[in-house]
C-alpha cells in the first residue's frame, strides 16, 4: 500500500527551520547538496525576495522519498507577519514538526503555533535546534516545552555535550531514556509492564508506543539537533517516517480537497496548490467552483519541490499538487467538503495602509497588481472606497509592508506611495440594546425587522440567531436578515468591524403583496446600527505580546519606554548579563518600537512579537473610519441609494 505523509515545518523566526528542511532533503537523497539560507540556495526559499532578505515569506513544498515512503514537506514562514501562509498550510497536513532553539527555547510565536496545532489535533514532533550555540541549555528548553505541552515531551535522542561545535548526538540512554519510558508508561500498559518486570523496554516496543502516542497527541517525540552541523538529522528523519501518521488517516472516498496556496506563473498563470483528501483529479477534468454554478477545467497538474516540478496526469487522495486552470478559485477554497475541521486562525491583519498611484494613469495597473497579491494572500484584503476612490490594504506587520512594496517594484514595475500605517480598531456593544425599523414607504416595499444585540465574551466573534415564532417570517427572509447582519457588521457606528456580539432576530414581518425580495437587505442594516447605537459601541484596540532579550544595562531604559507606551510587563529574567522580558503593549503606541529597540541595542538585541488580543480603548478615545458606502442611518439617502435612485458618489 502506498504510504505518504504531508508534514509542515513550523517555528518562530530564526529558529532554523529552513536549514532543518535542507538537511532532511539532503539526508533523504532528495538533493545532492544542502542549500543555505545565507547563500540564497535553500530549496524552499527560492523566490527572489526570499533570497535577498534571507527569510521565508511564503509556504513552499519539497518532496523526498525515504525507503518508498513519500513525504511532502511544507516549509512555512517563521515571521508572524506571514502567519496567513501558516494558517492555510495547516489545513493541508497530516503532521507537524515544531522547531525551537536550544538557546531561546519557547518564544511568543511558538506558543501561537502550538495553540493552532492543538486545535487541529495535528500529531507533532518537536525539534530542539542549534545545540551547538553558546548558551544552549537542553534541560531548560525541555522544562519550557513541558509547560507548553502539559508534560508530554519525550526526548528520543540526546547530546553528549552542548555549547561547542564538536558535540555529538547518540542514542537515548541513561536517565533520559528512563524519563521517556516513564512518560510513555503513563498511557501504554505494555511499557508499564516492561518497566516493572525488566526495568527497560526494547527499541521496537518503544517505537510502537511513540508512534501510537504521537498520533493521538498523548506524547510529543522530541529530537535535539544542530542543523548547521548536520547532527541529529538522521534521528529526526526516522521520527518523521516512523512516528507521524500517513495520509490515509484522513482520506475519504468522495472528492475532497483544500486550496492552501496560490501563486502566479508566467506560463501556467494562476496556480492553486491543493491537498486532496478524497477522490481523484485528472488533467482536463472539470471542478465545480464553490458557491457558484461555474465549472473550471484543469489545464495542468504539477508536483513541486522547491522551484523544480514534475508534470502529472492525475493526483489521488493524500497528494499535494499544483493545479492550473482554476481561475475562479480563491486561496482557502474547499473542493467538496473536508473530512474534518481544518481551519484555524493564528493572527489578524491589524494595520491599514493606503496605496496611491504616483500617476493616476497607473491606477488600473496598481489595482491589478494588488489584486494578484491579494489572491495569493487574502489577508491583504484589498479595498477600494467607492466614494473617495482611495485604495487600502491590510497588513499584519511592517515587514509584510516592506515585502509588498518590494514586490510591487520588482514583480510589477510599479512604485506607488504608501500612507502612514494606521491601527485597525474594532467595535463591540457595551450592553444589550434593541434596534427596529419598519421599511414600508415609499411603496412598493414592506419589511419590518427588530434585532436585539448583546455583548459576548472576548473572542466570540459575531453570532446570529432567530428567536421569532414559527410562521411569523418566511425562512428565506430570515436568511436575508442573517446575511445582511454579517455584511453590515463590517462597519459599525465608528466605521470598524463589529465583533463579540450576539444578534438575535426578535421580530419580523413581510407583506404578501408589497414585499420585494431585497427589502430585508434595505431594512436590516438600519435595525442593526440602531441596535448598536442603543447598546453603545465600545472601541477595541489591538495589543501585542513582545518578548525581548538584550544586555542587562539597557533594562531600565527599555522598561521606561514600555511604561510610556502604556505597556505591562512580567518580571525580567536576568542571566549571564542578559535580560529576557515579556511585555504586552497597545499596537497604536508601539508600532515603531521594534526599530527603536534595534537601535537601542545596536542590533544585538532579540525582539519578537505577536498579536495578543483586542482590549477596550481608553474612555473618550474616538477613532473613526470613513464609510465605504452610504450610511444606513441617513434614511432618506439610504433608501434612494438602495433603490438605485442615486449612486454612492452623489
Amino acid at each position: 500500500m502506498r504510504k505518504r505523509t504531508n508534514i509542515g515545518i513550523f517555528a518562530h523566526v530564526d529558529a532554523g527551520k529552513t536549514t532543518v528542511t535542507e538537511q532532511l532533503l539532503y539526508k533523504s537523497g532528495a538533493v545532492r547538496n544542502s542549500g543555505s539560507v545565507d547563500d540564497g540556495t535553500a530549496t524552499t526559499d527560492w523566490l527572489d525576495i526570499e533570497k535577498s532578505r534571507g527569510i521565508s515569506v511564503s509556504a513552499a513544498c519539497a518532496e523526498m522519498n525515504v525507503n518508498g515512503h513519500e513525504i511532502c514537506i511544507v516549509d512555512t514562514p517563521g515571521h508572524v507577519d506571514f502567519a496567513g501562509e501558516v494558517e492555510r498550510s495547516l489545513s493541508a497536513l497530516d503532521g507537524a514538526v515544531l522547531v525551537v532553539t536550544a538557546v531561546e527555547g519557547v518564544q511568543s510565536y511558538t506558543e501561537v503555533l502550538w495553540r493552532a496545532l492543538e486545535k487541529l489535533k495535528l500529531p507533532t514532533v518537536i525539534v530542539i535546534n542549534k545545540i551547538d550555540r553558546e548558551g544552549a541549555d537542553i534541560d531548560a528548553v525541555i522544562k519550557s516545552l513541558d509547560r507548553l505541552t502539559g508534560g508530554k515531551t519525550a526526548l528520543i535522542n540526546c547530546a553528549e555535550s552542548t555549547g561547542s561545535t564538536d558535540c555529538t548526538v547518540g542514542t537515548l540512554t541513561g536517565s533520559r531514556r528512563e524519563d521517556t519510558l516513564l512518560r510513555l508508561a503513563d498511557f501504554d500498559s505494555r511499557i508499564e509492564e516492561k518497566l516493572f518486570s525488566d526495568g527497560d523496554a526494547d527499541d521496537t516496543l518503544l517505537t510502537e508506543a511513540l508512534a501510537a502516542g504521537c498520533t493521538e497527541r498523548r506524547i510529543f517525540p522530541t529530537v535535539v539537533v544542530s542543523a548547521k552541523l548536520s547532527l541529529g538529522i538522521d534521528t529526526l528523519l526516522t521520527a518523521i517516517t516512523e512516528l507521524l501518521p500517513d495520509s490515509s488517516r484522513s482520506q475519504t472516498d468522495e472528492l475532497s480537497g483544500v486550496i492552501f496556496r496560490v501563486m502566479h506563473d508566467s506560463v501556467m498563470g494562476k496556480i492553486c496548490f491543493i491537498r486532496l483528501f478524497g477522490g481523484r483529479l485528472e488533467a482536463r477534468s472539470t471542478v465545480a467552483v464553490p458557491n457558484s454554478d461555474k465549472m473550471n477545467k484543469i489545464t495542468q497538474l504539477r508536483r513541486y519541490s522547491g522551484r523544480k516540478y514534475t508534470d502529472l496526469s492525475a493526483i489521488d487522495a493524500g497528494d499535494i499538487a499544483a493545479v492550473g486552470g482554476l481561475t475562479d478559485f480563491k486561496n482557502g477554497d474547499v473542493i467538496g467538503s473536508l473530512p474534518d475541521e481544518r481551519r484555524v486562525s493564528i493572527t489578524d491583519a491589524i494595520i491599514r495602509v493606503g496605496v496611491k498611484p504616483k500617476d493616476e494613469q497607473r491606477r488600473p495597473a496598481v489595482l491589478n497588481a494588488l489584486g494578484e497579491l491579494t489572491e495569493e494572500e487574502p489577508m491583504l484584503g484589498l479595498e477600494v472606497n467607492p466614494i473617495t476612490r482611495e485604495i487600502y490594504i491590510k497588513i499584519t506587520g511592517m515587514i509584510q509592508l516592506e515585502v509588498v512594496r518590494e514586490l510591487m517594484s520588482s514583480r510589477f514595475g510599479l512604485d506607488p506611495e504608501f500612507s502612514e500605517p494606521r491601527v485597525i480598531y474594532r467595535e463591540t456593544p457595551r450592553k444589550t440594546g434593541v434596534g427596529k425599523w419598519a421599511y414600508v414607504m415609499p411603496k412598493p416595499c414592506w419589511a419590518i425587522v427588530e434585532l436585539t444585540m448583546e455583548p459576548l465574551p472576548k473572542g466570540s466573534g459575531l453570532q446570529f440567531r432567530s428567536a421569532i415564532k414559527e410562521g411569523t417570517l418566511a425562512r428565506r427572509y430570515q436568511h436575508h436578515v442573517e446575511t445582511s447582519v454579517f455584511e453590515t457588521a463590517q462597519q459599525g457606528i465608528y466605521g470598524w468591524e463589529v465583533t463579540d456580539a450576539l444578534v438575535t432576530l426578535t421580530d419580523g414581518m413581510s407583506h404578501s403583496i408589497h414585499t420585494h425580495p431585497l427589502d430585508f437587505f434595505v431594512c436590516t442594516p438600519v435595525s442593526f446600527l440602531r441596535a448598536l447605537t442603543d447598546c453603545g459601541s465600545q472601541l477595541l484596540e489591538p495589543y501585542i505580546t513582545a518578548t525581548m532579550t538584550a544586555s542587562e544595562d539597557l533594562l531600565g531604559k527599555i522598561l521606561g519606554q514600555i511604561i510610556d507606551m502604556r505597556g505591562e510587563f512580567d518580571s525580567p529574567v536576568i542571566e549571564n548579563g542578559q535580560f529576557t522580558l515579556t511585555a504586552t503593549m497597545p499596537l497604536a503606541d508601539s508600532m515603531d518600537f521594534p526599530l527603536r529597540f534595534r537601535s537601542l541595542t545596536s542590533g544585538r538585541g532579540v525582539y519578537s512579537s505577536s498579536l495578543s488580543e483586542y482590549r477596550p480603548c481608553r474612555d473618550g478615545q474616538i477613532e473613526t473610519l470613513a464609510r465605504r458606502s452610504v450610511d444606513p442611518l441617513d434614511l432618506d439617502k439610504w433608501i434612494l441609494f438602495r433603490r438605485s435612485a442615486i449612486t454612492e458618489q452623489t
